[in-house]
């Protein structure tokens, strides 16, 4: 109900920051937020490299799967953070790795999101695993992308590209891991099996990861023929300092870049999310504890009614992302007790109605 009772002000920033044609009197068509998720980084920053107790893990995490009070999840799915790409091509086995997966990432934490109806996917690389990813890609990609599809469905878990290679990505190893992926799971638009989800990060806006923004949109992400269920625009350096900037950056994937060369195409708003962080330095962000005051509440507008411009045609983006619960990094707060996130994210949740389970995602 909220979302239906922002203020003229939102709207008008939507005008403006989507591109919007809308005509005079008439309020741009909102289109409900489908994905709500988070990026989940454990308790030992993003390696995953024990196994967890589980009484323990719900404490530091209960919030990801209750809003307070024994209310639904905050989020609709959650992206274990990160698979080392060159462990999992050579399937190791280690003190901290099994069939190159980390054993922190087991069937009981996967179930413990799934029982709840929150979906789970595992995030592939990061920034500190490009190196990786490119030695993975130079070696044998088609066997990367072949066993990525096996630890899917092994786990019931979606899969996320995150290849961070600013200059010089090699496209065309990764086209093959994604073509090896969808070799054994198929693009599946119902979205009914969890291991056929390959999704891709890129840049907060088209002026990093310029290649590989170029590729996907072009290649993985249009809705002729898609081959990458969508994209997440990732967070920038730091969080944005106003729903303006946050909003241009995502507005730069609707647009393109029609002035390079050679250009990047658009990209529909029903192929992608953006990002925001629930931790910056060492305290919890606003939105993680306290939405009124989030970006998470201004840019709401403009994530459900941004118009396509060249690619797609329905409105709005798929929904919103956020960086990263648990302790995502040495230097920074974690988003556990007492810092956890149900006063931000987890009202998001309930202001802008997010489903469980996540519904078929719109194709256009």
């Amino acid at each position: 109900m909220l979302r239906h009772i922002l203020s003229l002000s939102m709207i008008v920033l939507s005008l403006v920051f989507g591109g919007l044609s809308a005509k005079p009197g008439k309020a741009p068509a909102f289109t409900a937020v489908s994905v709500y998720g988070s990026w989940l980084c454990g308790n030992d920053y993003c390696t995953w490299s024990s196994v967890r107790d589980m009484t323990d893990f719900d404490t530091k995490n209960h919030w990801l799967i209750d809003r307070g009070n024994s209310q639904p999840p905050s989020v609709n799915y959650v992206v274990l953070s990160f698979v080392h790409p060159l462990r999992l091509l050579n399937k190791t086995n280690d003190a901290g790795t099994s069939l190159g997966i980390p054993i922190g990432m087991n069937q009981a934490v996967v179930d413990y999101f799934k029982t709840r109806g929150v979906r789970v996917a595992l995030s592939i690389g990061g920034i500190t695993y490009t190196d990786a990813w490119n030695q993975a890609l130079s070696t044998n990609p088609t066997q990367l992308g072949l066993n990525a599809a096996e630890a899917a469905q092994r786990l019931g878990v979606g899969i996320e590209i995150d290849y961070e290679a600013s200059t010089n990505p090699n496209l065309t190893g990764l086209q093959a891991f994604i073509n090896a992926y969808r070799s054994v799971l198929p693009y599946n638009a119902s979205g009914s099996n969890h291991a056929a989800r390959l999704t891709i990060d890129l840049a907060a806006g088209d002026r990093w990861l310029i290649a590989l923004t170029r590729k996907a949109t072009a290649d993985w992400l249009n809705t002729s023929t898609p081959v990458l269920d969508y994209a997440n625009a990732m967070v920038p350096s730091r969080q944005p300092n106003s729903a303006a900037t946050a909003q241009g950056d995502w507005q730069e994937h609707v647009d393109g870049k029609p002035q390079y060369a050679p250009p990047i195409l658009p990209l529909a708003p029903a192929k992608f999310t953006g990002a925001l962080y629930i931790v910056t330095g060492s305290r919890p962000a606003p939105e993680c504890t306290n939405f009124s005051s989030s970006l998470i509440s201004p840019t709401g507008t403009y994530v459900q009614t941004v118009v396509p411009n060249g690619a797609g045609t329905t409105s709005g983006m798929l929904g919103y992302m956020f960086w990263a619960a648990e302790c995502p990094s040495t230097r920074g707060v974690c988003t556990t007790p007492p810092n956890t996130c149900q006063g931000g994210v987890g009202v998001g949740a309930q202001t802008y109605n997010m489903p469980i389970p996540m519904p078929p995602l719109r194709q256009n």
